[in-house]
């Protein structure tokens, strides 16, 4: 019979549907069987998986854990629905994809006064503070949906079933469930069972991207594993090779394509080749994830940049090799970031000093302006703003040093004038 997944609005009775599913049919509910065997194999507390999935994150976080933790889960629950007959109720059934045909999906949803009116009856809210909390719990429900598939939580696309509960019984419902568990479009046939081991292998593959740092779909099918780029990167053909020699390392792949995706179009300030970009940035923070992982996001605007975890090492490094732009953290242990900023624009004034924290004040704000950085921006940040930042900071670099160089009379050469550089 179909493995069954219920996703269900607050207040629409969706966990007492997916009791009675599981009871009625004998079915294994296996929620907490995959948050603890996640939690155990990566080593990840089961809350932050939960958040993972709950949470509103910001509109950019550079750490990608949420892309880390979100891997394991499918990773995990890939393994769990080798059987079919157990049902999972809740945001990870999300992550199980439309290619298995004995998994049927079953969206519980109502109208916003029923489920006002369930608030009211089962707690001591008012009206008004009943809708708040729905409205509440749809946003909860929406960022998840739309950080999968850039749909609404309630978009009858996602699902083979949507139930509206002001309209039947919850008898009614679970009967409508296990009645839809043996109709011919559900069964488990050959077939299916074949794709869900094909959606073993192609999380497996899908973990090891992540774990390098790449945000991209797979779909594998009889071993041969499918790539797809969503996100735009400079050097395309340089990334392709790189996720196929990741995705050729993993057991059981015999093939491996990748295909660009509908949503790969160039960032608004891109492409970087219609501009100069530093060529020497230096990246300074103590947390080592975050300013790895920036490092990497910025590689894949072609910008190559060093990484230092504090100020001295940022004042030896500048003193071995100053760099055209530097990043800098504000809250490091030892000289903090204001005091490199001081020392950094007295010695080294060419270099240009974007502050990036997420700990930053007003005043520090001020003081950062009067020292001499040229831009103040927080975490988490649009990679596309620090791109830009740097890209503006290196004009400035650029502008400073041509103006010195006509002091001097040296000859300056523009973009069209490159074939009458003297070799």
């Amino acid at each position: 019979m179909a493995i069954v997944t219920i996703f269900s609005g607050s207040y629409c009775n969706g966990e007492d549907v997916a009791d009675g599913v599981a009871n009625h049919l004998n079915y294994d509910r296996i929620e907490e069987k995959l948050l603890d065997e996640t939690s155990g194999r990566f080593a990840v507390p089961k809350e932050k998986l939960v958040r993972a999935m709950t949470d509103s994150p910001p509109f950019f976080r550079l750490t990608r854990q949420r892309e880390k933790n979100v891997a394991y889960l499918k990773a995990v629950l890939a393994g769990l629905i080798i059987r079919d007959d157990q049902l999972l109720h809740g945001y990870a059934m999300h992550l199980l994809p439309n290619s298995i045909a004995h998994v049927l999906k079953v969206c519980i949803i109502a109208d916003h006064d029923y489920r006002v009116k369930q608030v009211v009856q089962t707690t001591t809210k008012s009206e008004k503070e009943a809708d708040r909390i729905i409205r509440k719990d749809d946003k909860d429900r929406l960022q998840w949906t739309q950080y999968l598939f850039d749909k609404s939580p309630y978009d009858e696309s996602l699902y083979d079933m949507v139930l509206p509960m002001q309209d039947i019984s919850i008898e009614d419902a679970v009967k409508t469930i296990c009645d839809y568990t043996h109709r011919e479009p559900v069964k488990t046939t050959p077939q299916s069972l074949r794709a869900a081991q094909d959606h073993v292998l192609a999380t497996a593959v899908n973990l090891a991207l992540v774990e390098a740092g790449h945000d991209v779909e797979v779909y594998s099918e009889s071993g041969n594993v499918t790539i797809t780029i969503n996100n735009y990167v400079v050097r395309l053909e340089q990334y392709r090779k790189k996720l196929m020699r990741i995705a050729a390392e993993v057991d059981g792949v015999k093939q491996v394509d990748t295909r660009i995706g509908p949503k790969y179009t160039p960032p608004s300030i891109l492409p970087m080749g219609d501009f100069q970009m530093p060529s020497k940035i230096l990246l300074v923070d103590d947390e080592k994830e975050f300013v790895h992982t920036l490092s990497e996001r910025l590689q894949t605007r072609d910008l190559a940049s060093s990484v230092v975890y504090d100020g001295e090492q940022a004042l030896e490094f500048i003193e071995r090799d100053e760099p055209d732009v530097m990043v800098l953290d504000l809250k490091m242990p030892g000289i903090d970031g204001i005091e490199v900023l001081r020392r950094v624009k007295r010695q080294y004034p060419n270099v240009e000093v974007i502050i990036l924290t997420g700990h930053g004040s007003e005043r520090e704000e001020t003081l950062a302006a009067e020292l001499g950085a040229f831009a103040y921006l927080r975490k988490p940040v649009d990679i596309d703003v620090l791109s830009k930042a740097m890209q503006e900071a290196y004009n400035k670099v650029n502008k400073s040093v041509g103006e010195r160089e006509q002091s001097k009379g040296a000859p300056r050469y523009g973009d069209d004038d490159i074939d009458d550089i003297p070799v």
